[in-house]
């Protein structure tokens, strides 16, 4: 081992001759630069430096980049379900990295709801693609509305950020998914609602009407009857397309106050599961008006003219001719002389071509005097069926005394109080007060027959009344008796 060790050192070369060799490659390598200084001018070196560096040292560019826009400003008819369905979606992608988040508490649920804060971004991820969500303000509102930006509604849009080359999978694919996923959530989730239209725009508030048509008191055979016609009507989308009519459907609901119209709507709501827009022909300022008021109205739902008989505008044509000779009239039908809106405006609405937008709504006019509507209003595919709300009749008191009282099958009073009812005309409402005041039902049910014999005695002894007066003995009582 020493000895090699030794070898190798005497194989070192000297000190001297490692000098020597140093500078020997020194002035060689002054003499080749002095050479590349003389060959390659400033500029030229400078460039080849350039590219060098750029080919194994710049980064890549960025890829190009397109930006998607969700707002609801571009339509005044209808609202883009787009907005709504991201508002939704979002709400589940909120995570740790966003440190602003919207939260509130509504009366339909049961826990507290989240959503995205103005300024915030949330980074999302679709078959490979990375995408970028983030609400931004909308520029166009004024320092004055600041307090509600958080609103969204109206004032805020969602920007979404993805590369270029993807443009057509996230229209296409991933917009659809949100969309799909948002009618599934809402149809498993859905609170109905009741819109009103107190100014220019319709206004929503959860519909909590208990009534279905196992509880609406009315005749069995009736009930059927509507139930059957709203399935085949839902269910009929292709037929009403290969027809050529617009998938709607009228109902007239006519009788005396308290007979359940009211009732029987929301009964049809729920049925179906779909909102209700009380539209009040009071409230319309014109022709325009009421168009746009119907155009506003979504599909799914039903459209409730209630009281349609106290409006001057859809009263018998013929009949106001009549009428005009009485002067005690004047007064009562002085809006028919500057009408805010025609009836033919009305009609195209309801069947006409503005009715062509609507698809699975249903249209519902109340009436208490069906006497006096125009029958232009009334003829068959304006008002497809038309449902007379009588009197409380056995039937009707049978589910009555479910509701109420609890009473399933039959009780030792039920046969007189049906004999009481097929002789008197007393509303559903009326009986459903003597129903409310006790909670024993016995009781209650003998307090309904007190109820009916004193009604059937009252209507008799007008009856003779009206005899010794000189009178047929007929008529009037009978309205007495309707409330």
């Amino acid at each position: 081992m020493a000895a090699s060790i030794l070898e190798a050192v005497k194989q070192m070369p000297s000190t001297s001759t490692l000098l020597t060799a140093y500078a020997s490659f020194s002035t060689t390598s002054m003499l080749f630069r002095n050479v590349y200084r003389e060959i390659v001018p400033e500029r030229l070196e400078s460039y080849l430096v350039d590219k060098f560096n750029s080919f194994f040292y710049s980064p890549k560019p960025s890829p190009e980049r397109d930006t998607f826009i969700i707002d609801d400003d571009w339509d005044d008819l209808d609202r883009n379900d787009l907005l709504f369905a991201a508002r939704a979606y979002l709400s589940t992608k909120i995570g740790p990295k966003n440190k602003r988040i919207r939260v509130g508490k509504f009366p339909h649920q049961k826990k507290v709801s989240i959503a995205l804060a103005e300024g915030e971004t949330v980074l999302d991820e679709f078959d490979g693609i990375e995408i970028t969500w983030k609400l931004a303000p909308d520029e166009e509102e004024g320092e004055d509305d600041n307090n509600n930006n958080n609103n969204c509604d109206g004032m805020n849009y969602f920007e979404i950020h993805f590369e270029k080359r993807h443009r057509e999978k996230v229209l296409e694919g991933y917009l659809g998914h949100i969309l799909d996923l948002y009618e599934k959530l809402s149809h498993k989730e859905k609170s109905l609602k009741l819109y009103t239209r107190p100014n220019t725009s319709w206004r929503a508030m959860d519909l909590r009407h208990p009534t279905t048509f196992d509880t609406v008191a009315m005749d069995l055979e009736m009930k059927q009857r509507i139930m059957d016609d709203l399935d085949r009507f839902v269910a009929r989308k292709e037929f009403y397309k290969r027809v050529g009519k617009a998938w709607k459907r009228g109902y007239l609901l006519y009788g005396p106050p308290g007979t359940g119209k009211s009732s029987l709507v929301a009964a049809m709501a729920n049925y179906l599961n779909f909102d209700i827009y009380v539209l009040e022909l009071c409230e319309i300022s014109g022709d325009y008006d009421l168009r746009m008021a119907l155009m506003g109205i979504d599909n799914k739902s039903i459209t409730v003219v209630e009281d349609i008989d106290c409006n001057s505008e859809v009263r018998s044509r013929s009949k106001d001719k009549d009428d005009s000779s009485d002067d005690d009239d004047d007064d009562r039908h002085s809006n028919r002389r500057s009408p805010r809106f025609t009836l033919s405006t009305l009609l195209n609405c309801i069947d006409g071509l503005w009715s062509s937008r609507a698809e699975e709504r249903i249209v519902v006019f109340t009436t208490n005097h069906k006497e006096v509507l125009d029958p232009a209003l009334l003829r068959p595919g304006r008002m497809d069926m038309q449902i007379h709300l009588s009197f409380c009749k056995p039937q009707a008191f049978r589910t009555l005394a479910s509701n109420y009282l609890g009473v399933k099958g039959e009780h030792p009073l039920f046969p007189e109080i049906d004999e009481l009812l097929e002789g008197l005309e007393v509303t559903p409402a009326a009986v459903a007060e003597e129903l409310m005041r006790d909670e024993d039902g016995d009781v209650v049910l003998k307090q309904v027959v007190e109820f009916l014999r004193a009604k059937k005695a009252e209507i008799e002894t007008r009856k003779e009344d009206n005899k010794s007066d000189g009178g047929d003995g007929d008529g009037s009582a009978s309205s007495d008796v309707s409330n």
